[in-house]
């Protein structure tokens, strides 16, 4: 390895063991709406498809168009970088142990702007359980959840609910929640989380909801909810500085997300 070029095997492994642990620990919620990758410019559409209504017709009669709502909403990507020096002389003491933790510091920067991105997504609802902070106990679920019911949200096994570390222990206090006679033994498998399946919810605990004194917003939502817009997943490049005496090491990913539709998306601002 000279001082101006890096083996082609490092840089390959590296950009394979930061993009590795961006899907085992980086982003949490990426799966958990729904999602568009290899976005070609600044921004791309989801559609909203509304409810449509089936219509009988006579014999060998011309069938009635569906008349639902087409709502096209917009998602702007933008491009976000994770970066770290690397200098030379460290280079010669570089490890394959050392180099995976820089990059799963990269991957973990990044899954967390991930997140922020869908959080702030969500957050832009106006769909609220309250207009203050509530404790999130099981009539408040019940309201949410009767939000969501009333609202035609489909109950398909692709509805989830973030809560923070304070009320999900505020939900184990709910026996329904707590028991494995109610919840059965099987949760959903989201890397790195501590999550549960109750009321047909996909329950997550995050440490990155928004927060004020004394409360947390909570949300439960539809996956279909949310967009999440890839234009380039993780990419690494990296780049020799002489005047550092050092090589970059950056991270990248241009992503967007957006509110598609915020009847099925329930804020629930809850006390600590």
């Amino acid at each position: 390895m000279t001082s101006t070029t890096i083996d082609a095997a490092f840089v390959k492994h590296f950009q394979a063991e930061v993009v590795t642990a961006y899907q085992q620990i980086g982003s949490k919620l990426r799966s958990t709406v729904r999602s568009k990758n290899n976005v070609v410019g600044v921004s791309t559409t989801f559609q909203l498809i509304g409810k449509g209504n089936a219509t009988t017709k006579e014999r060998n009669g011309v069938i009635s168009a569906m008349e639902f709502e087409h709502k096209p909403v917009e998602c702007v990507l933008t491009d976000y970088y994770a970066g770290a020096w690397v200098d030379k002389l460290d280079e010669l003491k570089l490890g394959h142990d050392e180099r995976r933790a820089i990059a799963q510091t990269g991957a973990y920067a990044l899954g967390r702007k991930t997140d922020e991105l869908i959080i702030n997504a969500l957050n832009s609802s106006t769909n609220t359980v309250s207009d203050s902070a509530v404790e999130l106990n099981k009539e408040t679920i019940l309201d949410a959840f009767t939000k969501l019911n009333n609202a035609d949200v489909p109950d398909d096994g692709e509805r989830y609910a973030l809560v923070s570390p304070a009320q999900w222990n505020q939900l184990l206090n709910i026996e329904e929640f707590s028991s494995s006679n109610y919840v059965g033994d099987k949760t959903p498998f989201i890397a790195g989380i501590e999550s549960r399946k109750w009321l047909g919810i996909n329950w997550i605990m995050h440490t990155g909801l928004p927060s004020d004194t004394g409360s947390h917003t909570c949300f439960i939502y539809h996956k279909n909810a949310i967009g999440h817009a890839v234009g380039m997943d993780i990419k690494t490049d990296i780049s020799w500085h002489g005047d550092h005496a050092a090589h970059f090491v950056n991270s990248m990913m241009s992503q967007g997300a957006c509110l598609i539709d915020e009847k099925a998306v329930v804020k629930i601002v809850c006390s600590d």
